[in-house]
């Protein structure tokens, strides 16, 4: 296993880099802006479960490939990218719908909000090259276990990265609940949601191959 001070380390090198607002909380405020806390968390959700393919390929090897090979990272980055600017037109179009502050109120709604959280979160590319990047540096190779090492890292990113998008997911959710009292204003408040995704595809669409 990973050694403690290994481990220790690791844990504050990412609750240092998650606490920077990257594609992840874009997402999630976007998300929660557009469907509110409830919709938000389970976003949260969603991306967490979608990274752990990512960590899975990472620790058995098949991430360093991924990563490498333009094609293949080319072909992940342009479907996240494209699935975030759909969700992104969906939530403006939707936006006259009338959708209450907590979310999906219905199991199939909530389903289908998780799954789409999971989609943007195993097609991050900026999460896999930092699985590929990061967490080898962390791992203690004259202990072995290497995959169980890096799975372990990878487990300890999801759980500080699920509490702190959880945080933006509560706070933005709390902002679309007070906005939730006019028509109006959550029309706008979803169109914003709506927008930051559109945005945040096109970003990472047009960033340089592996970056």
């Amino acid at each position: 296993m990973v050694p403690l001070s290994n481990l220790l380390a690791f844990a504050v090198a990412a609750a240092v880099l998650i606490a920077v607002p990257g594609p992840s909380v874009l997402f999630v405020i976007g998300r929660s802006l557009a469907l509110g806390r409830r919709g938000g968390l389970l976003s949260v959700l969603g991306n967490a479960l979608g990274m752990v393919p990512q960590i899975a390929a990472v620790a058995l090897g098949v991430g360093v490939a991924l990563a490498q090979s333009v094609l293949l990272f080319s072909i992940v980055k342009f479907a996240g990218a494209a699935y975030l600017v759909f969700l992104g037109i969906q939530a403006i179009r939707h936006r006259g719908r009338s959708t209450t502050a907590a979310g999906p109120s219905r199991s199939a709604s909530a389903f289908r909000v998780l799954r789409q959280g999971v989609i943007v979160g195993a097609t991050n590319p900026k999460s896999l090259v930092f699985f590929v990047a990061v967490l080898p540096q962390f791992v203690e190779y004259s202990a072995g276990g290497i995959p169980l090492q890096l799975a372990a890292l990878g487990a300890v990113f999801l759980l500080i990265a699920l509490v702190s998008d959880s945080v933006w997911a509560l706070a933005a959710g709390t902002a679309r609940q007070w906005f939730a009292r006019s028509p109006k204003r959550i029309s706008t408040l979803s169109t914003t949601g709506g927008a930051m995704m559109i945005a945040l595809g096109g970003t990472l669409a047009l960033t340089g191959t592996k970056n």
